[in-house]
């Protein structure tokens, strides 16, 4: 099933745990610091550097991009290094997040309690998904290097449906 961002509740409500869809549109990439200063930027009620509401996270730190590419390599990166911002973050209205592994037990209950989704990508994948990317805009924390954060562009990235909006579990 071919998903397109904004994914709307009703789209959310039809995934299952271990489905396996492509995705096409607007995602945004945040990593480790990124997602310290979204949550601090939470705590502080300063805006969030894009609206969270349908649009999707994707974990990840892009590569340089070569001559005449938008990107260079890009995979998921270990989502467990964002489970300590990740259920706040839900909470003000992000429901879609894409990395590889398993995610704590606060963020499987936050993902459930919003009716949101976590996304895999397969470990090692991350020239294929440079493919998947039409455009890249850094639209935050340009400091930050490869971890700003960015709006990409794409269509049909592979993905799996880890977590979906009622619990179900492809790690259990």
């Amino acid at each position: 099933m071919n998903i397109q961002t904004p994914i709307s509740n009703e789209i959310i409500k039809t995934l299952k745990a271990g489905d396996s869809v492509t995705l096409t549109g607007a995602i945004y990439t945040a990593r480790d610091a990124a997602h310290l200063r979204m949550h601090e930027a939470l705590k502080n009620n300063e805006a969030s550097p894009f609206d969270y509401e349908g649009n999707v996270v994707f974990y990840a730190g892009p590569c340089p991009a070569p001559p005449g590419k938008p990107i260079g390599s890009v995979g998921p990166t270990t989502a467990g290094r964002m489970d300590a911002y990740s259920p706040d973050l839900v909470d003000a209205g992000l429901k879609i997040m894409v990395g590889k592994g398993d995610r704590a037990q606060a963020v499987h209950d936050a993902i459930k309690r919003a009716g949101g989704l976590y996304l895999i990508a397969v470990g090692g994948v991350a020239a294929l998904m440079a493919k998947c990317i039409i455009s890249s805009e850094i639209i935050a924390y340009d400091d930050l290097g490869t971890e700003a954060i960015r709006r990409l562009e794409v269509e049909n990235m592979p993905l799996i449906v880890a977590i979906d909006c009622i619990g179900g579990n492809v790690f259990e």
